[in-house]
């Protein structure tokens, strides 16, 4: 503590110099003040012993009299006696209180007077601006009034002490009973407490859930004694106490992992060798598998890897087959939001800087803060189903004496097809239970704009279902992580794992490749589907395909070159779903917003397909990323909304479409030589046409049918000498600079068209080496199960 002393005739006084600091409540986030400078209720127990002692002279404090109220004259066995009694004063009137001043013997150096002050007393001093333009890095709320409550309390030569003045005025609003316990001098974690939260963290339970714990057994959060974030402080402490020398078990695998691969990538948020905070880690396979699936990601925390209860939070995205891809992964000691914000910024750094379209996350604040910091255009949502769990320990009551609620609370949030239809649910259902004014449900409602589907199906998250649970959330390590790993068996589970995972996806791309799928109609667009799309994913789109037949579509209205449609099932008229289709530019949308969710067309739209007689999905509503070629070619660069909102205007799209059409030839054309002659003579004029339509700035000159060429084209090679007064004749119809440019345009379209059949075996040799690359791995994971076997 720091002081500043003045010196008298025996005396010396110490001001507390903190004590005119900020006086904000405890967060380990920012620099935390010396608990000395606030009168703490620990010391309530210490002081009660003494104020029970009888003393033989002046006046005693009645035993068991809560209402008394200091006064001058009246007597303490101890210093710390009048602290604690002046606390408990604050406290029932609603106040924080810290020691303010001191004063000392000069013979001895022992304190001989306290002043004990409101917590608002003086005016906070003006700290050094810590940043280059004058501000603070994190301004912080006004606390200091220049109240002028106080107790100051001297030692007599009894070595009692004895108060010698006090004021009780206040020039500021006091704290109502119910909000005292937020205070500073009033928040004190007991031992009890700290027992019950060492259980309940030991099963698992996170800090939001101890809390409710903690208020049922003590009756009410005022009754506590302290906040979540004081429990959020202790569980951080205490992990830090029993980590030991584990945590290098762990830091060095991960060393030892950069190591062999340069690619690998790891971070400690603090000091590795002294304090660390929390770790970060990506291999080079999960950094590659962003590149092709970092469209949608999932933010984990609610796993509890080991028996230090530290929170494992995985990145986790969904592949080609619908299945769990690892991003990356942590391990949490610190929960706070410069620790989730420190995270998110290393995991973007990682992933070279490209922010994912959206991110799903638990349901917490201070997650909320940080990705709104470090993701400010990514679509952030809260996973639907840890709201569901967390309303069987909110609304435990009502589950139990209404057994109907949770099903009625399940449709009410996954079956409305807009935004009106779950406002109105949502009234009536809160109406019927009389949950108006329930506080979490409040809340959650406040929130429902990030994790209500009818809210976000406008934006990518790869989702098959809206009322079934994603693979992707929760699932990565379920099986190889528990509540008794530790952290030294950590790091076999988790090799294990992505082991497994691996094996998975290459089952999935076997199945892929080497099974044909059954077809259940005769459409065209069914056949073009099964060979683009992997397996899962065509099941799904067959799904939709064949659902078609039981639906109806009527067309409503005309746009100009939009035409909308009413789509209904079949003996189900009054459910009906609008498509708005532009056959010119073949764009198409549907109100059930499917292909924005998930990247698939939905029954709706094919539907108005079929009836439009449309007969093969246009390329531009096929994403890579749930194709068999995923993985190879072009990595994704560009977001899913771009993507379907510039299809034809995207220069990458563009490639895409054409590189997709050109391959279908160089499928067909490597069959037979004849049929290989055919489909080069094909793209050779295809080739021409493009050439003369970049020279006409995307125009085709047409005559009778033809293409009129530039007969100066045809003659550049017949030019012969001319004298001097010939050419200055001649130059002013043509320009020798004209005609060699001419020529040299033409050798460089030449040029361009070889290159673009270059291009296209290129494309063919590197598909058929994808796919030989393929089987090869199958081929390996096949022998090591045999082997294992």
């Amino acid at each position: 503590m720091e002081f500043e002393s003045l010196s008298l005739a025996n005396e010396v006084i110490e001001f507390d110099m903190i004590g005119l600091g900020d006086d904000g409540a405890i967060d380990i986030e920012h620099h935390v003040e010396d608990d000395d400078d606030y009168i703490s209720v620990d010391n309530v127990f210490a002081a009660t012993a003494a104020t029970n002692i009888a003393a033989t002279v002046g006046p005693q404090i009645p035993i068991g009299d809560t209402n008394l109220e200091p006064y001058q004259g009246m007597e303490f066995e101890s210093e710390e006696a009048a602290k604690a009694f002046y606390n408990s004063y604050a406290r029932r009137i609603g106040f924080s209180t810290r020691v303010s001043m001191s004063r000392r013997s000069r013979r001895d150096g022992a304190i001989i007077q306290r002043s004990f002050v409101c917590a608002k007393e003086g005016f906070r001093m003006e700290k050094e601006k810590n940043s280059l333009d004058g501000r603070v890095k994190r301004p912080r709320a006004e606390t200091r009034v220049g109240c002028k409550a106080m107790l100051v309390v001297k030692i007599q030569v009894s070595g009692r002490w004895v108060v010698s003045s006090f004021v009780k005025e206040h020039n500021h609003e006091l704290v109502p009973p119910d909000k005292v316990h937020c205070l500073r001098s009033h928040r004190h974690v007991s031992g009890p407490a700290k027992s019950l939260i060492d259980t309940l963290q030991g099963a698992g339970i996170g800090p939001s859930g101890i809390m409710s714990a903690l208020i049922k057994e003590y009756g009410g959060i005022s009754n506590i004694g302290f906040t979540e974030r004081d429990c959020r402080n202790y569980m951080r402490s205490s992990r830090q106490r029993t980590l030991g020398g584990d945590t290098q078990i762990l830091l060095d695998y991960l060393k030892s992992k950069q190591a062999k691969n340069p690619l690998f990538f790891y971070a400690v948020q603090g000091d590795e060798d002294r304090y660390m905070s929390n770790i970060f880690w990506a291999d080079p396979k999960a950094r590659t598998n962003y590149t092709y699936f970092g469209d949608t990601v999932t933010f984990d925390t609610t796993y509890r890897s080991n028996r230090y209860r530290l929170p494992f939070a995985p990145f986790t995205g969904v592949n080609h087959h619908g299945q769990p891809v690892l991003f990356g992964c942590a391990l949490l000691i610190n929960e706070s939001e410069a620790s989730f914000v420190w995270l998110f910024k290393m995991w973007l750094e990682a992933m070279s800087g490209q922010s994912p379209v959206s991110i799903t996350t638990d349901h917490d604040r201070v997650i909320r803060v940080a990705i709104n910091h470090v993701f400010p255009n990514t679509r952030h949502r809260f996973c639907k189903w840890h709201i569901f769990k967390e309303c069987q320990e909110k609304l435990s009551h009502v589950l139990y004496e209404q057994v109907n609620f949770e099903a009625d609370l399940h449709k009410c949030v996954n079956l409305p097809e807009s935004i009106d239809e779950f406002e109105s649910c949502w009234s009536s259902l809160i109406d019927s239970y009389n949950l108006r004014e329930h506080e979490w449900l409040q809340a959650i409602y406040g929130d429902r704009r990030q994790w209500v589907p009818v809210y976000l199906r406008d934006t990518f998250f790869a989702e098959m279902s809206i009322t079934q649970r994603s693979d992707s959330i929760n699932s990565y390590f379920d099986g190889y992580i528990n509540a008794s790993t530790t952290l030294q068996h950590f790091v076999k589970q988790y090799e294990k794992a992505l082991e497994s995972r691996l094996e998975k996806e290459v089952k999935a791309d076997y199945d892929t490749i080497n099974t044909t799928p059954v077809l259940k109609t005769p459409s065209p667009m069914e056949k073009q589907a099964a060979g683009i799309y992997t397996k899962r994913l065509f099941i799904k789109f067959q799904e939709e395909l064949v659902e078609t037949l039981t639906y109806l579509a009527n067309k409503v209205g005309e746009e100009e070159i939009t035409c909308v449609y009413r789509v209904a099932k079949y003996g189900d008229i009054h459910r009906a779903y609008f498509v708005r289709f532009n056959s010119f530019k073949m764009k198409v949308t549907c109100s059930c917003q499917m292909f924005e969710f998930l990247g698939l067309v939905c029954r709706h739209i094919l539907t108005v397909f079929r009836v439009t007689n449309i007969l093969t999905l246009p390329s531009h509503y096929i994403l890579k990323r749930w194709t068999r070629n995923a993985k190879s070619g072009v990595i994704l660069d560009e977001h899913t909304p771009d993507l379907l909102n510039g299809a034809r205007e995207s220069l990458t799209i563009r490639y895409n479409n054409l590189r997709h059409e050109a391959l279908k030839y160089v499928d067909d054309g490597i069959r037979s030589p004849r049929v290989y002659d055919v489909a080069m003579s094909a793209l050779q004029e295809a080739a021409n046409k493009v050439a003369r339509a970049t020279k006409n700035d995307g125009r085709l000159v047409v005559s009778n049918g033809t293409y009129k060429e530039d007969l100066q084209w045809n003659n550049e090679a017949t030019t012969s000498y001319r004298d001097p007064e010939t050419s200055l004749q001649q130059s002013s119809s043509k320009d020798d600079h004209d005609r060699t440019i001419e020529k040299l345009t033409r050798q460089l379209d030449r040029a361009q068209r070889k290159c673009e059949v270059y291009r296209s075996n290129l494309l063919s040799i590197l598909k058929d080496m994808e796919e030989q690359k393929l089987e090869l791995s199958v081929k390996v994971q096949n022998i090591k199960l045999g082997m294992k076997d």
